[in-house]
């Protein structure tokens, strides 16, 4: 009898793993080697095979093994806020000399004449490079950094800068701006009254990450909505496909939250994320998401793991084919698995019974094979809802039952 009940129990705890596979498996790592365990990251930076992290006080730090290293690249002592790169030209902006220019990948660099103003942000818009400065407003230099001029917005802490086309949005202390004329002339759009932390475009809309949570204008900022986590000071934002990632404050023991339809939900994917720290930036690259946190370094984790897409077999199938969720009935998380037949964009959406889109499970590229993903209901009622799958030119629907 008592082993009996021993092996129930085993077989649910290897069924709940199997269920909640976010919970089981390891997920964010520590990337810290030659950086040490105690850096606050303030930027970062992807230029080829380059990984850089900018830091409060220390400097640079390069990584050529996708984090896995870390080797200081100059700005020692510097206070590194913000990047921004031009062909073979990266600019980084810092607290105390301003805007440092290198042309050789980090190896060496030479400040440029903004040498003494605090610069929280950069971005670049055809020959054009915007540095946001703490309480003076924007400035602009059309020649690679040797000379700048202030634009017409001054007076003002830039904390973040977003280009869109001739659209320049610049996040403050207070509210958010646009300029459509290289920044002679600037708008005060209606979110104001927020402290904003960062700002992001992605399509025809523009994300703010603020004290409040994340708002969203798809009106060039005539209207913005608040799209939740308002229980969340918005530190970072970042895209990937149709995905967006933020980053927030330490309060609530959730860092790192995603959102597949456009801030309807926001799932927590903090899981395995020890230290209680604040995710500072945010960057996907190499299929890896990075967080900069204040004082615990640089961690890292797998993308296609914490989008809850695996692929489970690179065997070509015979057809294109989408399973039945395991388990149906669910509560609150299933699992889905399906195969494709040729590379392409690969589309799997959960709708509500009357055809609303609820979460895009996966919108991305994919080769030949068999992949599973999870979908999580947590934050829905019980009921029916359906998942499509879509790939060069196949489609299919399937039904399936949330229970709780």
């Amino acid at each position: 009898m008592k082993k009996t009940i021993l092996l129930l129990s085993a077989l649910m705890i290897i069924a709940n793993c199997t269920l909640k596979i976010d919970d089981c498996r390891s997920q964010w790592v520590q990337m810290s080697n030659g950086m040490g365990t105690d850096k606050m990251i303030l930027s970062f930076l992807v230029n080829g095979n380059n990984i850089f992290a900018g830091t409060q006080t220390y400097g640079l730090y390069r990584s050529t093994n996708n984090g896995t290293n870390w080797v200081p690249s100059g700005l020692n002592y510097e206070t590194v806020n913000a990047f921004a790169v031009s062909g073979s030209n990266i600019y980084a902006g810092t607290s105390t000399h301003g805007v440092w220019l290198s042309t050789n990948n980090g190896s060496s660099w030479l400040v440029t004449s903004l040498n003494i103003s605090p610069v929280m942000s950069l971005a670049i818009s055809g020959n054009n490079i915007f540095a946001g400065l703490s309480f003076y407003g924007i400035v602009i230099s059309t020649n690679n950094g040797v000379n700048w001029s202030q634009t017409g917005l001054s007076n003002q802490n830039v904390r973040s800068l977003a280009i869109d086309g001739i659209k320049i949005y610049a996040a403050t202390d207070s509210c958010v701006f646009l300029s459509t004329n290289n920044g002679t002339n600037w708008t005060q759009t209606t979110l104001n009254g927020q402290f904003i932390h960062t700002i992001i475009t992605l399509g025809s809309s523009v994300y703010a990450g603020t004290e409040n949570g994340v708002y969203r204008t798809t009106n060039n900022g005539i209207n913005w909505t608040q799209i939740g986590l308002d229980s969340h000071t918005v530190h970072s934002l970042t895209t990937f496909g149709n995905n967006i990632f933020a980053g927030t404050n330490y309060y609530s023991n959730s860092y790192v939250f995603l959102t597949t339809n456009n801030g309807v939900n926001w799932l927590d994917k903090s899981q395995g994320f020890n230290p209680v720290s604040t995710v500072s930036r945010l960057l996907i690259t190499n299929n890896n998401i990075f967080a900069g946190t204040y004082s615990f370094s640089v961690w890292r984790r797998d993308y296609s793991e914490i989008i809850g897409i695996k692929q489970i077999s690179s065997e070509i199938p015979r057809m294109y084919s989408l399973s039945q969720n395991y388990p149906n009935p669910f509560n609150p998380i299933t699992n889905v698995k399906f195969s494709i037949v040729n590379s392409g964009q690969v589309i799997l959406i959960v709708y509500d019974v009357q055809g609303r889109e609820l979460q895009t499970l996966v919108n991305e590229s994919l080769k030949p094979g068999t992949y599973a993903t999870t979908f999580d209901g947590s934050m829905l009622t019980s009921g029916v809802y359906f998942y499509r799958l879509t790939a060069d030119g196949y489609s299919e629907t399937k039904r399936m039952v949330l229970i709780k």
